[in-house]
């Protein structure tokens, strides 16, 4: 069974909108696609080329009219009027988000270390506004409803045949017996995922790691390292400002007894330190790092 990114996915496009928009998203429903029932005449298309090993797929972004005005209007800061038909100024901003998002996309599904997808990478092959009404709907192309300050806008993908089978969840679609038969001689092995605990402790192997549910991880959030000289730490003195290699705009490294299993960012909650998840393995790679799996 090929490693599924659905989640990822849905993650990135809320969490790169949010950041970018500065506004609250969550991507509540994803159905499939009907161009007849778009409440725009025209939307932006742009194509991205997604690679991992000898793979390549083309996805293609549709952003109506409605939802790409109120994108370019946040993204302003909010100045201004919607606008109500798409411009290049328009077009240009949907081409940063999708080019955020699917850069988004490609580093969480790296930061996951699948076995069956390494070093994924995208490549923005163009822009144009089509039509709406004249285009045609199939079965790989997906309606992905983002609620977006309490407001819905829709952004559109089709995807490629090649990639359905990694995104199963969404599309339905899993890769046969053949096409992993296949998959394994050329070197990507299938990776047995798990939709939640109830599915990992299926395993009649699995069953003792229920013993383990109530044993107590400490986890703990790393801010950045930076190796010193000992006669450089004895020279500290209250007051001291250390420089650590962190940048400021990169992720925090989450752990669990001293191993890293995700990478997030802090945030307050209620006055309190917090920390937001921005990337972390399955159940199955999260116990195989603690050496559990």
């Amino acid at each position: 069974m090929a490693s599924d990114l659905s989640n990822i996915l849905r993650d990135e496009l809320s969490n790169t909108l949010e950041q970018l928009l500065s506004q609250p998203t969550k991507c509540e429903n994803v159905e499939k696609a009907d161009f007849s029932k778009v409440d725009s005449s025209q939307c932006v298309e742009i194509d991205v080329k997604f690679e991992f090993k000898n793979i390549s797929s083309t996805w293609n972004f549709f952003i109506p009219t409605s939802s790409a005005a109120r994108f370019e209007y946040l993204m302003l800061g909010g100045t201004g009027d919607l606008k109500e038909h798409i411009d290049d100024e328009i077009t240009d901003a949907i081409n940063e988000i999708v080019s955020n998002i699917c850069g988004s996309i490609s580093t969480s599904v790296n930061a996951q270390g699948f076995p069956d997808i390494s070093g994924l990478k995208h490549e923005i092959l163009g822009s144009k506004i089509i039509e709406c009404n004249g285009k045609e709907n199939n079965d790989n192309t997906f309606s992905f409803k983002l609620n977006l300050d309490n407001k819905i806008s829709e952004v559109i993908i089709s995807f490629d045949d090649v990639i359905l089978p990694f995104l199963s969840e969404i599309t339905g679609k899993e890769a046969d017996a053949a096409s992993n038969n296949e998959s394994s001689s050329q070197g990507f092995p299938s990776l047995p995922t798990s939709n939640g605990i109830d599915s990992l402790l299926s395993d009649e192997s699995s069953k003792n790691l229920k013993l383990l549910f109530d044993i107590k991880l400490k986890l703990s959030v790393r801010l950045g390292t930076k190796l010193f000289l000992l006669k450089d730490i004895l020279k500290w003195d209250i007051g001291e400002i250390i420089e650590l290699e962190q940048m400021v705009n990169e992720p925090l490294d989450i752990l669990v007894n001293g191993i890293k299993i995700g990478e997030g960012e802090a945030v307050i909650v209620e006055g309190k330190f917090g920390l937001k998840i921005k990337n972390i393995g399955n159940d199955s790679s999260r116990l195989s790092q603690l050496g559990l799996g």
